[in-house]
């Protein structure tokens, strides 16, 4: 399918076969898999804000799409490829349409892609970078062929190096792997995630995460995923309301709130200030009910998409989780 240029269409640089297994960290046979399930009869109740959580595409890439609509969400998150493997697995053009098809029919976006976790462009090791330079090309790559509004990345370990040069190597090899592919265009936007603060992590403050979008101001279209559990373990008081009142202040003093275009909501297992990214069901940890309270009913924040990515400990965990979130919205 060539495009108006005469260039062939993305979707005929990728690899195009009929299977498509994505490896997920959760097992369906756990989770009960929602699609086999009856179909609803009824649409979900859906909320004045895009409520979704991360589902899986085992199966193929549209039945992330389906699994979504069906636990409730009107937003979604997902993998393009096995998160923990550098080999990508394909994607084919009936998969891709089939999920534009079904996020039209359920109204279902923003559709946000988590990039791979082995990807870390802040490396010193230069096998290593290459692989991940590669590993993000392709993420974009799949990403602009599902028509995804969103790729979120987490900005790497600078172990080996300083802080600051983590952050410029970021920010470049960002730029470099961008670079022929009209993001703007595609309407796709890389978003830099704050991380927990692990030792020798990048983007565990607010400064460091505003640092590489303006390093990359007017390269590549760019924004911020923001993290509640990340936030909280990171040191940032959002559990108090003066807390949580100062920590957006600080947040748009650096990044910007507009800024801000997905909210991992997620409940914290550990204490403020550990650093430890130990994810919780909403209401069921550190950070407790009212903190996502505040979030969802922040007329600030209403442009974004809010997406869990809480664990599955029994079968329908993902539906309650999305289920507690909705229940918090006041309009």
């Amino acid at each position: 399918m060539p495009t108006s240029r005469g260039k062939p269409h993305l979707l005929d640089r990728l690899v195009l076969f009929p299977r498509y297994t994505l490896l997920v960290p959760r097992s369906i046979a756990r989770e009960q898999d929602i699609l086999a399930r009856p179909q609803p009869k009824e649409p979900p109740r859906l909320t004045s804000r895009r409520i979704g959580i991360h589902t899986s595409s085992a199966g193929g890439a549209q039945n992330a799409a389906e699994r979504a609509y069906r636990l409730g969400c009107n937003t979604f998150q997902m993998f393009s490829s096995s998160p923990r493997q550098w080999t990508p697995f394909e994607l084919a053009r009936p998969q891709c349409d089939e999920m534009k098809r079904l996020r039209e029919k359920y109204d279902l976006k923003p559709l946000v892609i988590h990039t791979n976790y082995l990807v870390n462009l802040a490396s010193v090791n230069q096998l290593f970078l290459k692989k991940s330079i590669e590993a993000f090309r392709g993420e974009i790559e799949r990403a602009l062929a599902l028509c995804a509004e969103y790729l979120v990345l987490h900005p790497g370990s600078f172990r080996g190096a300083d802080r600051e040069k983590g952050l410029l190597q970021t920010a470049a090899a960002i730029a470099a792997v961008a670079q022929g592919l009209d993001l703007a265009r595609h309407n796709l936007t890389i978003l830099i995630e704050n991380s927990a603060g692990a030792e020798y992590s990048l983007g565990a403050s607010f400064e460091q995460v505003a640092e590489v979008l303006e390093h990359l101001s007017n390269r590549v279209p760019v924004a911020a995923c923001i993290d509640t559990c990340h936030t909280h373990v990171a040191g940032y008081d959002i559990v108090s309301a003066p807390g949580m009142q100062d920590t957006l202040q600080r947040l748009d003093a650096t990044i910007g709130l507009r800024q801000v275009r997905v909210w991992h909501c997620n409940d914290a297992k550990a204490a403020r200030g550990s650093k430890l990214d130990r994810h919780q069901h909403i209401g069921k940890g550190q950070i407790g009910l009212a903190p996502f309270d505040w979030l969802l009913n922040d007329a600030h924040l209403a442009h974004a998409a809010f997406i869990a990515e809480t664990p599955i400990d029994e079968p329908g965990d993902d539906g309650k989780n999305v289920e507690a979130l909705k229940k918090l919205v006041k309009k």
